[in-house]
């Protein structure tokens, strides 16, 4: 009932962000023109999705100076003050390309990274080994839920292949690496498989999962989850049994952008690979093997990736873009948000 001379307070409608922007394979030695096509979306969040600088290195002076190196970039500071930035490293701003947890530095690496990207001294990240972390942005009902996972701290040794030059080619295999059969071996070690199942079984309705290597194509050689096929399957059973909606894989690394689809999940799992803000790949890279690359799903070229949600349409879409450094759409996907849940 309303007393006289009253009137109803405005309902709020739920806010949730609209625009995410990511990226990966950030060269601090080459022009960076691609930050204003990114500023230029207006993204609510900006994701770097590893190899932010190229490091490689175990002196922490040096790559302190790298990093020094990317703020110093004009396109990139009008960024920082235009959103919010989350990181994760990927192995060559962790310090060793292709390096795990034998990385004699890995500590120094984790803390600085979380220093140069401001996370705070009380924030959740900084009271364990590694950098994984995650955060949840927007009201209930428009909630998405990020995940950064640190596919480096803590990663077993991964096998080398044993084909030759010439099996490689007919194979279109291009990197080195095959998959183990020794179950023992972990990408993300025991502590960070538990804190993800708790963040799985939080409330959202889209969960982007920060990979940094592809957690769903594995044929190419190249680092992935495939490389240990339990803990990848581990990560789509998780997926299952916390009945976590809404989850997108985003990664980099490989050097060009891609889409790739998995039906091994509890429901169909996207990748959504966005990787060279500066770098090309060699010309191999883009044709080696991918049974799950959907049609057409594929760009070469410095790009960066956008994931924009349509919370208004009667159907709420996930809507899945590559882009130019001119920022051009270069392909697009939409799945609606609805087809990211499991069965009842």
């Amino acid at each position: 009932m309303l007393f006289a001379g009253c009137s109803a307070l405005p309902v709020k409608e739920p806010s949730g962000p609209t625009t995410i922007a990511f990226g990966a394979c950030s060269d601090q030695d080459r022009e960076q023109p691609i930050w204003d096509a990114i500023v230029a979306t207006e993204p609510d969040l900006f994701v770097f999705a590893g190899d932010n600088i190229y490091g490689d290195t175990e002196d922490m002076a040096v790559l302190r100076a790298k990093y020094g190196q990317l703020e110093s970039v004009p396109g990139y500071q009008r960024l920082v003050g235009t959103c919010p930035v989350l990181a994760v490293y990927d192995d060559h701003d962790y310090g060793k390309n292709d390096g795990g947890r034998e990385y004699p530095m890995r500590a120094e690496s984790a803390k600085m990274c979380l220093d140069v990207f401001g996370v705070p001294e009380d924030d959740p990240r900084r009271e364990h080994e590694g950098i994984y972390g995650a955060t949840i942005m927007g009201d209930p009902g428009r909630r998405v839920q990020v995940i950064l996972l640190d596919t480096r701290y803590f990663r077993d040794p991964i096998d080398r292949g044993t084909l030759n030059a010439e099996e490689r080619r007919e194979a279109n295999v291009v990197g080195w690496y095959e998959p183990t059969d020794d179950t023992a071996r972990t990408l993300l070690g025991e502590t960070q498989w538990r804190w993800l199942e708790a963040e799985l079984r939080k409330d959202a309705e889209v969960r982007l999962i920060v990979s940094t290597i592809q957690a769903v194509p594995w044929e190419k050689g190249m680092e992935c989850w495939g490389n240990m096929p339990h803990e990848r399957q581990r990560l789509f059973d998780l997926i299952g049994s916390t009945r976590a909606g809404g989850v997108l894989f985003l990664s980099g690394d490989v050097h060009f952008a891609e889409i790739s689809r998995s039906e091994e999940g509890p429901y169909p799992l996207y990748d959504f690979t966005s990787s060279g803000l500066t770098q090309s790949p060699h010309p191999t890279w883009p044709a080696a093997v991918n049974r799950y690359r959907l049609p057409g799903m594929l760009h070469v070229g410095e790009n960066f990736g956008l994931v924009r949600l349509d919370w208004d349409a009667d159907e709420t879409q996930v809507r899945m873009q590559a882009c130019t450094v001119e920022g051009k759409v270069a392909f697009e996907q939409i799945v609606p948000l609805d087809r990211l849940r499991a069965a009842e």
